[in-house]
């Protein structure tokens, strides 16, 4: 009981060294990003994904088979959620720009094709950021 107790200490003391270490990193993110409550919770989510990613790195060596499988599950469920969170965030943005085509349309009167091609620039764009974010993603990770 008293090692597990100085195991979880431990596990703690590394979290805050990590934290200290992710904070800056995320705060320039932060800033990238919107500062919506949205895009605040998903930067909290990659954070904790993060952290649990290195957390597990560190203890491979020294930790059992349960703690492992638990630091799995906790990732695993802050994976769904960060879907979860995306999926939403997508869908807003569809009608948003769902609305804006025919805003546009109606004030533009032009045709469906040059609509489209519009639309797939957006979607380009909006890719190609998801993609930057990704990036940015496995490069901080690897730093470690």
């Amino acid at each position: 009981m008293m090692m597990m107790l100085m195991m979880v200490m431990m596990m703690m003391m590394m979290v805050m060294v990590m934290m200290m270490r992710l904070r800056m990193m995320l705060m320039t993110m932060m800033m990238i990003t919107t500062t919506t409550t949205t895009t605040r919770t998903m930067t909290m989510m990659m954070m904790m994904i993060m952290m649990m990613m290195m957390l597990v790195m560190m203890m491979r060596r020294r930790m059992n088979m349960v703690m492992m499988m638990m630091m799995m599950m906790m990732m695993m469920m802050m994976m769904m959620m960060m879907m979860m969170m995306m999926m939403m965030m997508m869908m807003m943005m569809m009608m948003m720009m769902m609305n804006m085509m025919n805003m546009m349309m109606m004030m533009m009167n032009m045709n469906m094709n040059m609509m489209m091609m519009i639309m797939m620039m957006m979607m380009m764009m909006i890719m190609m950021i998801l993609l930057l974010l990704l990036m940015m993603m496995i490069r901080m990770k690897s730093s470690y």
